[in-house]
């Protein structure tokens, strides 16, 4: 007998010996007597294991073979552990190439495949630093940064990297900045899914300037021919009479004000924001309700001329309707 194994004496095998082996029952039986003696069921959420004939609950926690949201498909496509999930706001889409210098069982690669694998390793870097995969990787990184900044959701991220990925196999960026590109595809994409996101506040957080972010938007939904839905204005008007602090009555007033305008027809080819303080405005004029031009121009970021004269036509359309 070699010297490394431990050997026992004639006293501790007699005490090994006595010992009762306890054998766990991974699955127990029901004690019912009129039990039919069906299969158990096991419910991976509440940890229970339940009698299939008769509904006994044989053990109330049991232990956790499956993670609890493999019950859920939802979940389980969510949660999975393999990684986190494709996104196209990322440069690589979150699929990263890593050449490691060894092989599947840790053993070192010979020389040929070390050869190979480094020439591999210079294309992979190559293609990564290339000119449009550079103008990617930045236009990328703003757009992460203006969707903390605007507290816009995921949604909307994708789908404006989707919309500037493809402004850039249309060859939009060239003679146009990556970054009034962004903008220009976070506020038609705030348009699609009804986030009401003006080119102000846009302009605002992204510090370039409201022309040429409108400019490249025009020139966006032209090239990529994007079927855009203007903003409402009911849209705009919560925000602003939270800014302002306007009570309840007026908000309602002003929103029957604004749904009045669209069925009339009178605000299109008119600015959405405009029209949301104009009504907000009428309505407090309307309930004796002290509210300034100048403190809703402030709340919603427009001049008070503007306010004024979207305020002379509703004043203007509601006088005639009561006159006819």
């Amino acid at each position: 007998m070699s010297k490394h194994k431990q050997i026992l004496s004639k006293q501790e095998l007699d005490v090994v010996a006595n010992v009762p082996v306890q054998i766990n029952e991974v699955f127990p039986g029901c004690t019912t007597n009129d039990c039919k003696r069906w299969p158990i069921i096991t419910d991976n959420v509440s940890g229970e294991i339940l009698c299939g004939s008769c509904g006994l609950v044989l053990e109330e926690k049991s232990l956790e073979t499956i993670s609890s949201y493999y019950s859920d498909p939802i979940d389980y496509l969510t949660k999975k552990n393999s990684g986190s999930v494709n996104s196209l706001t990322m440069f690589d889409m979150n699929m990263t190439t890593i050449m490691s210098k060894r092989d599947s069982l840790g053993k070192s690669l010979s020389r040929t495949a070390k050869n190979e694998f480094y020439r591999l390793n210079i294309l992979n870097t190559r293609s990564s630093v290339a000119s449009k995969s550079r103008t990617l990787r930045s236009g990328l990184l703003f757009l992460n940064m203006l969707q903390m900044k605007l507290g816009i959701p995921d949604s909307i991220a994708e789908n404006s990297a989707h919309m500037y990925r493809k402004a850039i196999r249309a060859k939009l960026t060239v003679g146009r900045k990556s970054k009034n590109i962004i903008c220009a595809c976070i506020y038609a994409s705030c348009k699609q899914y009804g986030i009401p996101r003006s080119i102000l506040e846009i302009s605002t957080v992204s510090n370039m300037g409201k022309k040429e972010i409108a400019r490249t938007y025009r020139s966006l939904v032209e090239r990529l021919d994007l079927s855009i839905n203007p903003f409402s204005s009911r849209e705009f008007l919560a925000s602003i009479a939270d800014e302002a602090k306007i009570s309840e009555k007026s908000r309602r007033d002003a929103l029957e004000i604004i749904y009045s305008i669209e069925k009339a027809g009178l605000s299109q080819g008119k600015n959405p924001k405009a029209l949301a303080s104009a009504s907000l405005y009428l309505a407090c004029v309307l309930n004796a309700e002290r509210k300034t031009q100048a403190e809703i121009a402030k709340a919603s970021r427009i001049t008070s001329t503007t306010i004024r004269t979207r305020y002379y036509d509703l004043k203007e359309f509601f006088l005639e309707t009561i006159e006819s």
